[in-house]
């Protein structure tokens, strides 16, 4: 599962690799899908260095107040992705507000490379609520900050095998058709016993509260588009970053 795991850090990360060490012939759409069972181990690469960068920080800059070190943190998390996820979730509010219900409407603007006034709304509530969540984080609550990418982009697995993808040549259609499903239950089963064991009765409430918010997303998505598209993906991982890092943190 290496290189899975490889496309998957090029895919939804700016982390070098090795020049070389994938092949334009390991790009298989096999291995595009098996990637998919990855994200959330991408996610813990990116909660692990978010989690590091936090302690370094306390270590090294004890003087910074929790406004900086939330700044920094929450900078470092947007470079780590790329923005990849917020470009999605600019797209999607700029394609709901201006499709006016339209599906064929809402798919063609977001193909539009440009950002919308709903779509920069949406970024900067977004980022204003992380950073305010960021300012809480103490020694206690690090762990929170690798909870909160892996359950993110586990959502994007359930999300795969739920929804239909809508776009046969979107950037996600050979990832989300050749998604094996054996292994992503595999993997979903893993993380719910891991939260369970690492939060306990918390982990119900959280788990309670990202339901609620990926159906409403999924309803949303289903009675738009029909089914999921990158974009809408993206968005999905935002949104559920901002909630699981709330509720982590309201209980």
């Amino acid at each position: 599962m290496l290189r899975p795991l490889l496309i998957a850090i090029q895919f939804m990360t700016r982390l070098p690799l090795p020049r070389g060490i994938l092949k334009e012939a390991d790009y298989t759409a096999e291995q595009l899908g098996r990637s998919v069972i990855m994200y959330p181990i991408v996610g813990l690469i990116i909660g692990a260095i978010l989690a590091g960068a936090y302690l370094l920080l306390q270590a090294y800059a004890p003087n910074f107040n929790a406004l900086i070190n939330a700044a920094l943190i929450l900078l470092l998390w947007v470079w780590l992705t790329g923005a990849l996820h917020l470009d999605g979730l600019s797209d999607s509010a700029d394609a709901w507000v201006g499709g006016y219900g339209d599906r064929d409407k809402t798919l063609a603007i977001m193909k539009d490379p440009y950002c919308g006034p709903a779509g920069v709304t949406i970024i900067v509530l977004v980022l204003l609520l992380k950073f305010a969540a960021l300012t809480s984080i103490d020694q206690q609550t690090g762990l929170y900050l690798i909870l909160t990418p892996i359950l993110a982009r586990a959502a994007i697995i359930i999300l795969f095998i739920s929804t239909p993808y809508v776009r046969k040549e979107g950037i996600g259609a050979q990832h989300a058709a050749h998604l094996p499903k054996a292994l992503a239950w595999l993997m979903l089963s893993s993380l719910i016993l891991a939260c369970i064991y690492l939060l306990k009765l918390k982990a119900l409430w959280l788990f309670i509260t990202l339901a609620l918010a990926f159906l409403l997303l999924r309803y949303l998505m289903q009675q738009r588009l029909g089914g999921t598209t990158g974009d809408t993906a993206g968005a999905l991982v935002e949104v559920i970053e901002t909630v699981a890092l709330l509720t982590l943190l309201a209980n």
